[in-house]
Order: C-alpha cells, then sequence, then structure tokens
C-alpha cells in the first residue's frame, strides 16, 4: 500500500458530502418529507381486519380457475 493512499469515492459520495455540508438542515428536511406520505402511525384493528381478510394466493398466479 502506498504512503499516501487514500480510499476512493465516488463522485456520487463526493456529490453528497457537500450537499450535505452546503445545507446542514438537509436530513431534517427529507425525514419532515417522508413523514408527510410514509411514516403514518398504525391502526392495529385495521391491521388485524386486513390479515383476517386474506385470501391464500394459488400455486401458480396467472393460471385461471378451470370450470367444473
Amino acid at each position: 500500500m502506498p504512503l499516501f493512499w487514500k480510499p476512493y469515492q465516488s463522485d456520487v459520495t463526493q456529490f453528497i458530502e457537500t450537499l450535505r455540508a452546503k445545507k446542514p438542515a438537509l436530513y431534517d428536511e427529507q425525514v419532515a418529507g417522508r413523514a408527510l406520505l410514509w411514516d403514518k402511525p398504525q391502526n392495529p384493528e385495521n391491521a388485524a381486519a386486513f390479515k383476517a381478510a386474506r385470501v391464500p394466493q394459488g400455486a401458480y398466479v396467472y393460471f385461471g380457475k378451470t370450470p367444473k
């Protein structure tokens, strides 16, 4: 290993690091944006109802049922 060896960083990694250095509040803005659509409190009653209403999947999904 050379004396002045520096670990490799891709262009994308360098871009993200410079962006985070320029805008320190970026992570908090990302968390707030994610909370708008994805981070919602879950209702256990709804989860139980969804689990109870689940229909088991057949062996081959795209094969239609044969008429009797």
